[in-house]
Parts: C-alpha cells; structure tokens; sequence
C-alpha cells in the first residue's frame, strides 16, 4: 500500500513484524562487536567478525558489494563521517569508530549505526558523540503520528547546536522494508509545522551525523569515506523506527528505555 504521489510504502502490522526481527539481529551486531573495540584491532577485522555473525544469525549483510562497496560493514573513524570502507587500519587509544550494519532477513531489511569510544574518550570525543546521541533522541522523541516531517529535522538541529556541534546537511535518513532504501526522505534539519505528516505503518531511520567543527563534507579518495573538511571529529547514531497507531517503537533498540539516557549513550 502506498500513500499520496510520494510512493512512501506504508507497511501492516506483520510487515513490522518481519522488519522488527531484522532489526533484532542488527541490534545484536552492534552488540557483539563492542567487545573487540579496543586499541590494536583492525577496522577490517571488526568487518570479518560482523560478517560471521550476521551469516550465523540468518542473515544477510546488504553492504557487501552494493554499488561495489567491499565490506559488509561500514566503520568510520574520527573525521569520517560514514561510509568508511573496514581497513587495516589499528583503532587506537582514543579514536571513536562508527559502525553502520544494514542487513536483510528473509526479505526483510534493517539498519542501525552506533559510534563507539576507543579505550577512554578525549574531551572532544566524549562532546560530540553525546552530541551525536542526543540529536538522535530528539529526532526520535519528536516523531510521532500526524507530526510534519519538518519536527523532526528542526530537533535533530536543534539537539547539536545546543553541544556547539554541527549537522551535515547532505545525507538523509531513509524508509526502510523490502528495500534497504526507501521513501520516505527524513532530513536532519527542517522547519517546524512543514513537509509531510507522519503516518502508520511508515518505517523509517533517523540517522544525523555531527560534526564537532563545522557541517562541510568532502568524498575521499576512494569514493566512498565521507570526510568533514576541517578534520574534526564526526559521530552518528542510527536507530530504525516504525510509526504505530498511536505511537513509535524503535525497532533497533531493545535494550529498555532508551531515553533513559539523555547525556550521554549507553553503550550497548
């Protein structure tokens, strides 16, 4: 079923469902992979050790070789925004590491991104992933049925310039179901009382990247790693939500409230 001119699939309680059990086995990724994030261990280890554990699960990774991408994860470190291609690269002591899972099950398609400290986090580090965190949660918190889309956009913004952090305009969350993208478009900025409204059975991400210094973005050399342009430090936090009758859930995140922490994430 599909709603207005926008061909935003709108998705039954049982297409939840489906998408729901996608979601649990990118949330138990992330999960797994938190115990090798430690200085010495390879961003290009962290993707052999997803990829085992998504097969393991039933799933499949939708990363690997889409648009010829050659990892099954993404993992960012500092100034990289997103996309970040698993490397040799050794995380040390201090870096944060994002790691973007997006996987399908039986048909089904789920995504989330978590960024992670490296051993104990420097000021600067701890800044804008709490940042990050929070820009996420407003974005969640605002969303709800028959609110413009625009709420959304407007809180994420909000969120990160209340931590003297920026958002990167040029990437967008995304519906997500039989498809790992889809319409609807969720911007992280807008204008409060504008763009379409929330309905039920939408299923979408909300998924800001911060920056610590300014919003600017430059694709790197090997046409995927998105980069901030003045080198400072870059965070993101991706939950998959579903927009219930009277309600959202965040599908991504099962671990109790997630609004329980509002400073600073907990990290799975």
């Amino acid at each position: 079923m599909f709603i207005d001119n926008k061909r935003v699939p709108i998705k039954s309680p049982l297409d939840i469902n489906r998408i729901r059990q996608a979601c649990k086995i990118v949330e138990s990724t992330l999960h797994y992979l938190k115990q090798f994030i430690k200085p010495g261990v390879s961003t290009g280890y962290l993707d052999k050790k997803a990829e085992k554990f998504i097969i393991k699960k039933g799933g499949i990774p939708d990363l690997k070789g889409y648009k010829g991408f050659p990892a099954s994860i993404c993992a960012s470190v500092n100034n990289v925004a997103a996309h970040g291609i698993p490397s040799g690269y050794l995380l040390r002591e201090g870096d944060i590491v994002s790691l973007d899972i997006t996987l399908s099950f039986n048909g089904w398609h789920g995504d989330a991104t978590w960024t992670y400290p490296v051993g104990n986090p420097t000021p600067d580090a701890r800044r804008v992933i709490a940042a990050a965190w929070q820009a996420c949660l407003a974005g969640i918190k605002a969303a709800a049925p028959g609110i413009p889309v625009g709420d959304i956009g407007w809180a994420i913004t909000e969120a990160a310039r209340s931590c003297g952090c920026s958002v990167i305009e040029d990437y967008v969350g995304h519906g997500i179901g039989r498809a790992m993208h889809e319409e609807p478009r969720i911007p992280n900025f807008g204008v409060k009382g504008r763009g379409f409204k929330l309905v039920p059975g939408m299923v979408f991400t909300i998924e800001p990247m911060v920056n610590l210094g300014g919003p600017e973005v430059v694709i790197g050399e090997d046409k995927w790693a998105i980069l901030t342009c003045d080198n400072s430090l870059s965070a993101q936090f991706e939950q998959t939500i579903a927009v219930l009758k009277d309600s959202i859930e965040v599908l991504t995140f099962s671990q109790g409230n997630i609004f329980e922490s509002l400073d600073y994430p907990i990290f799975l």
